[in-house]
């Protein structure tokens, strides 16, 4: 059992290459087949990882017996276990929505998928900076050929600025870390936490540069304000598979955010503690305030939807920057609930769009589609909870991150963003479904129905903001262990560096 942590790495990184080889290879059947059989156990392996990291223990696996912070470490708590299991979730819907009809995939198509799955998981899970960037280019290379899939001026414009802004974060994320590693001659997560603790005070400029510059590159992966532009269009762009695998992209830059500045410069970091919270506050309001401008101005339903995510991303950094563990046990519950519906409305919003004709998924009045008893109940119960209404857990993640904030000053600034934004989704979504249900000109076209596969893949989508609401006692009670976790920042080190003490004693 102590192997079962390198499965979420192995297992896509196998698949991916037994894809671009004979006999898997050369039929797209058996790749999906393939793909999502090996999704379905990394489901259930995420699943026990998880089960296993509630026990409050911290595993560390030292690849080829190296302590950290000497070897490569990867680190399975109670976060990054929750994470890897959304993932996991998120990666069999997306496969699952592929095994309808795709004109637009191809024979690399399923593999890129894999190398995807690899890195996000890898930066889940990594416990070094250094592997965190390289997990990073891992599924950004992967994503850039996602991206392009299809053709058209469209994804090759998105796919250029989404290319070159992250080539520009990658080269800083370098500097970032070359800073780092010689100033304090470490990038293991947890050591870096500990020499921070006893830095020199001549040196601490140049280590707040650095993280400073971390904050930069974690921002533009996680689209924060004013880094969130490449979104919308990248995510409107993409095939819709890919769409709602990209929504675990952002949450990777949010989780590289609460990780570094929870754990290395946190409570515990001396003169250096909470240093991007001037910065982080501000932003993810503004974040959550373009959001919702770019949520009313859009026209059509994907870019309505990638809008939404960056509210999301926004309501999220502005309560992970309160730096508490009551606000990070309330914006992991919300980043559950956020991933998993725009997942699901990105699926739907290609299902409506196939039945709509040539204005695909635009916000005009045109032909009604063929099944809208249908398809309008799904995006009326998506509509219901990524605003953030009663029943869905929309409404309790919203309620307990308003509940997270406890000064006046916290709650001027944070009540009126996080319920106008609301207030701007219902709105946005309203319209929407007005014109593409209601607002008709002749009759449905002549579509093909909604392939049965697909259909089951955004039911299980839509159908987790229920299950969250359903359980949504022991799921807060998870996520409050797991920000419980988080903040323990001497115990975070003890886990991961005692393997080195004890290899001393010997």
């Amino acid at each position: 059992m102590q192997h079962l942590i390198l499965l979420p790495l192995i297992l896509p990184l196998l698949a991916g290459l037994l894809m671009l080889l004979p006999p898997i290879g050369t039929s797209r059947i058996r790749q999906r087949n393939f793909a999502l059989l090996l999704s379905g156990v990394t489901v259930l392996i995420s699943a026990v990882l998880l089960k296993q990291a509630q026990q409050g223990l911290v595993e560390v696996y030292a690849l080829g017996d190296w302590a950290a912070p000497f070897g490569i470490v990867l680190v399975a708590d109670r976060l990054s276990t929750l994470l890897l299991l959304l993932t996991s979730v998120l990666a069999f819907c997306s496969l699952l929505y592929t095994f309808g009809p795709r004109e637009e995939e191809g024979s690399f198509f399923q593999p890129l998928l894999q190398f995807q799955i690899l890195g996000i998981n890898g930066a889940f899970l990594t416990g070094d900076l250094f592997n965190l960037f390289v997990f990073f280019e891992i599924l950004l290379i992967a994503s850039y050929g996602l991206l392009m899939f299809g053709g058209g001026k469209t994804r090759t414009r998105a796919g250029l600025h989404y290319v070159i802004l992250n080539l520009a974060g990658s080269a800083i994320f370098l500097f970032a870390l070359g800073i780092l590693y010689g100033t304090l001659g470490t990038l293991n997560i947890a050591d870096l936490a500990l020499k921070v603790q006893l830095l020199d005070p001549r040196d601490a400029p140049l280590v707040q540069a650095g993280g400073l510059m971390l904050l930069i590159v974690f921002g533009l992966k996680a689209a924060m304000l004013p880094l969130q532009f490449w979104l919308p269009a990248a995510y409107a762009a993409s095939t819709p598979a890919v769409a709602a695998l990209f929504a675990i992209m952002t949450k990777v830059g949010i989780y590289a955010i609460l990780r570094v500045f929870t754990m290395i410069f946190g409570e515990a970091a001396g003169t250096l503690s909470h240093i991007a919270g001037p910065w982080l506050w501000p932003l993810a309001l503004m974040t959550i305030l373009i959001g919702a401008i770019g949520t009313l101005a859009a026209q059509d339903l994907r870019r309505l939807i990638a809008n939404l995510i960056i509210v999301s991303v926004g309501s999220l950094l502005a309560v992970i920057a309160l730096q508490r563990e009551t606000a990070t046990a309330a914006a992991l519950y919300y980043l559950l609930h956020s991933t998993l519906i725009s997942a699901g409305l990105f699926l739907l919003a290609d299902l409506i769009a196939r039945q709509r004709g040539k204005v695909r998924d635009r916000l005009v009045s045109a032909r009604g589609v063929g099944q809208d008893r249908l398809l309008g109940s799904l995006f009326f119960i998506g509509a219901i909870a990524v605003i953030g209404m009663p029943p869905l857990s929309g409404f309790i993640g919203k309620v307990l991150m308003l509940n997270a904030a406890s000064s006046v000053q916290e709650m001027s600034w944070l009540w009126p963003l996080l319920l106008g934004s609301s207030l701007v989704a219902l709105i946005a979504l309203s319209r929407a479904g007005s014109t593409l249900f209601w607002n008709l000109a002749g009759s449905p076209a002549e579509t093909e129905r909604a392939h049965p596969v697909q259909l089951l893949a955004v039911v299980l989508l839509l159908a987790m903001p229920l299950l969250l609401s359903i359980f949504a006692a022991p799921v807060t009670q998870l996520t409050a262990a797991t920000a419980q976790q988080l903040h323990d920042v001497h115990g975070q080190i003890g886990s991961v560096l005692l393997p080195l003490a004890q290899l001393e004693v010997k």
